[in-house]
């Protein structure tokens, strides 16, 4: 029992720790090419460097961190092919998710449309951009339950954390909020209608505003992203 309990405690500790890096560097409190320690996290913790050490190597196998053997760890840097495949797999996933969604959407999901688009109106109002960001993810949500396709949600979601800090750095500077939240009425409104050609493509539209994104950063802080090569 003493050992499940040791077990339990640290399962506990690792979490915690991921839970609090995750949300600093989607947040952008840790920049891209910040260094960060082992030794000051488990003293911020207080806990040994063990659960630390499983945390990290969570966010690195999320491409947020980058750990190199007798180098600091940092804050991974955006990465251009990372980001390449992280759309290719995004577009074809949600080409087809949008097409059914908007074979399939009833009276039912249409209603919840209507709120989630309605939640994010009053995010944007209030210039809430953590909160947008979680309705965000709610929104692609709702999308695969009316398609019938829950489980292409965790693909979404697994490809959209890796773009997010992106996304999120956009925001931050540009305040795109009410573009967002125009795309997001236009795809559901073509849901709705059972309009499957318009909804693919609102829904490709809003993908390739991650273009103007990168360009823009990539012009103001070339230093967040990696060297080609890497």
């Amino acid at each position: 029992m003493a050992t499940t309990a040791r077990i339990t405690e640290r399962r506990t500790s690792v979490d915690e720790v991921f839970d609090y890096l995750n949300d600093q560097i989607i947040s952008l409190a840790m920049l891209p090419g910040d260094k960060i320690s082992e030794a000051d996290i488990a003293a911020q913790f207080g806990i040994s460097r063990q659960p630390v050490r499983d945390a990290f190597s969570r966010l690195a196998n999320m491409d947020l961190l980058l750990i190199r053997p007798q180098r600091a760890t940092e804050v991974r840097r955006f990465s251009m092919r990372a980001i390449e495949k992280s759309r290719f797999v995004r577009a074809a996933v949600e080409k087809e998710v949008l097409t059914r969604a908007a074979a399939r959407c009833d009276a039912s999901g249409a209603e919840r449309l209507d709120a989630a688009i309605e939640d994010q109106k009053k995010a944007v109002d209030d210039s809430d951009v953590d909160g947008f960001g979680r309705l965000d993810y709610a929104f692609h949500e709702i999308i695969c339950d009316i398609a019938g396709a829950d489980f292409a949600f965790d693909v979404i979601m697994t490809e959209k954390v890796k773009v997010d800090r992106l996304c999120r750095l956009a925001l931050s500077k540009e305040q795109r909020l009410p573009d967002l939240l125009s795309d997001h009425r236009q795809i559901a409104d073509a849901i709705k209608s059972h309009d499957e050609k318009a909804a693919v493509e609102r829904g490709m539209f809003h993908l390739s505003r991650l273009d103007e994104t990168i360009e823009r950063i990539t012009a103001s802080n070339a230093d967040y992203f990696e060297e080609p090569d890497n």
